[in-house]
């Protein structure tokens, strides 16, 4: 049988994750959850963003009979697993920022981190640079406003470039060589990135470390036809061009999640 799959996030930036997975397990069912009404975590209290990620996720644990879960997100991966895994029966796999490859890629041992403040400024964050970094420059970025311009981006809306480029300026100027992608939703942006950047930066992203993860944690076989997809959000409602990249995506539906599948789509 085909294993049910549910990736979890707080908007569309999970999707970055989703389909580095689907490459490798094209025959699960994918389940892709976004809490898009409380977009960005990176700004949320860590209380509340560890009781609503838990209660929401275990509800459609339940509700999508999962037999695995993935947490496509760097804010809430750091804060929320240890209280989810307590709560669940199924292997649970988070996202962390991509630290110690970038350290061993880095030519210059100068490498950056661009991610949301909440991931930029935790401990856990501090403690995977002094674990796999120690011998590199590591500079940290915090941006909320970029989550929102590859909202716009999958939402089939205008990337602002004026403020993508203000985002990025300082980040050009340090110098650094290699820029870890800390957030879910920044690899959807990488055409702009990299073409503001250059060549000469190279960029990191979970994407692939995740998907091969998956993979092993899995029992159930590899091959097959290719499973559905459907997408819930939190939100009474998405936008017309959302629902058309999420169709583009594969998803067959995008349902309204409030701790059941029984509502109506979008």
């Amino acid at each position: 049988m085909s294993a049910n799959i549910l990736v979890f996030d707080s908007g569309v930036g999970g999707l970055s994750i989703l389909a580095a997975v689907r490459e490798q397990v094209p025959s699960a069912n994918y389940y892709y959850l976004f809490d898009n009404a409380r977009l960005p975590y990176g700004e949320l209290d860590e209380q509340e963003l560890i009781q609503g990620c838990v209660t929401l996720i275990s509800q459609a644990v339940v509700q999508c009979q999962a037999d695995i879960v993935v947490v496509a997100c760097n804010s809430a991966s750091t804060l929320i697993l240890p209280a989810l895994r307590d709560c669940l029966r199924i292997p649970v796999v988070g996202v962390v920022p991509a630290i110690k490859p970038a350290a061993v890629l880095s030519r210059n041992k100068h490498l950056g981190l661009l991610a949301t403040p909440g991931t930029v400024n935790r401990q856990y964050t501090q403690d995977l640079i002094e674990q796999f970094a120690s011998d590199c420059r590591v500079d940290r970025f915090g941006s909320s406003e970029l989550v929102y311009l590859a909202e716009d981006k999958m939402a089939q809306r205008p990337v602002d470039s004026e403020a993508l480029h203000n985002i990025l300026a300082p980040i050009k100027a340090s110098g650094l060589d290699t820029l870890v992608l800390g957030c879910t939703h920044f690899p959807i942006l990488r055409e702009e990135l990299q073409s503001y950047f250059g060549e000469a930066v190279h960029l990191l992203d979970s994407s692939n470390a995740i998907a091969a993860r998956v993979v092993s944690l899995l029992e159930t076989s590899m091959s097959g036809e290719r499973g559905k997809s459907q997408a819930l959000h939190t939100t009474n409602t998405i936008s017309e061009g959302l629902r058309k990249t999420l169709a583009a995506w594969g998803f067959r539906s995008a349902t309204v999640f409030n701790g059941s599948l029984s509502k109506s789509g979008s």
